[in-house]
């Protein structure tokens, strides 16, 4: 027989989902809170077995940090993104391509997360995963110097996702 698996109610997930029932139910009332807050509670309690993996944040100063870079690179890549699609670049022509990053980084969180900044950044389009998570395969909209993307991705979203899952 399957021993059953431990529940946990994590607290971070409690206050996120009361937070978001208050905000599409527009309003701040304590009846409303407390119901909020029971629903996060019940449904965290009850889908916890699913969710086997928990994320242990090593460094959580690190994350504004870390948030701030991202915003910024979402603008910057906008702005590139846009004047390639208006016709706006000077110079040699643009040469998208695929990419080979090499990842040290292993914690399925933190490869989650790198996922999620590669995707919202415009330009760029996460491809492939290695099955032992050595290896990330991107696609580029403007692959100029390959060896600048790889720095660029490894020192800034690599590392500091590493210091803060691993």
């Amino acid at each position: 027989m399957k021993p059953r698996a431990a529940r946990r109610v994590s607290l971070g997930l409690v206050a996120w989902l009361t937070f978001l029932w208050l905000l599409l139910n527009q309003t701040l009332s304590p009846a409303y809170a407390l119901l909020g807050l029971a629903a996060a509670v019940g449904i965290t309690w009850a889908f916890s077995p699913l969710r086997p993996l928990h994320a242990t944040i090593s460094e959580p100063l690190l994350i504004p940090g870390l948030l701030f870079s991202v915003l910024m690179d979402v603008i910057r890549s906008n702005i590139a993104v846009a004047r390639i699609v208006l016709g706006l670049t000077r110079g040699p022509k643009i040469r998208s391509g695929f990419l080979d990053i090499p990842l040290e980084m292993r914690d399925p969180h933190g490869l989650a997360v790198l996922a999620m900044i590669v995707t919202a950044t415009p330009g760029t389009v996460w491809v492939d995963l290695a099955p032992d998570s050595s290896r990330l395969t991107l696609h580029i909209l403007d692959l100029k110097d390959e060896e600048s993307w790889i720095r660029w991705i490894k020192d800034r979203y690599e590392k500091p996702l590493m210091r803060i899952f691993e």
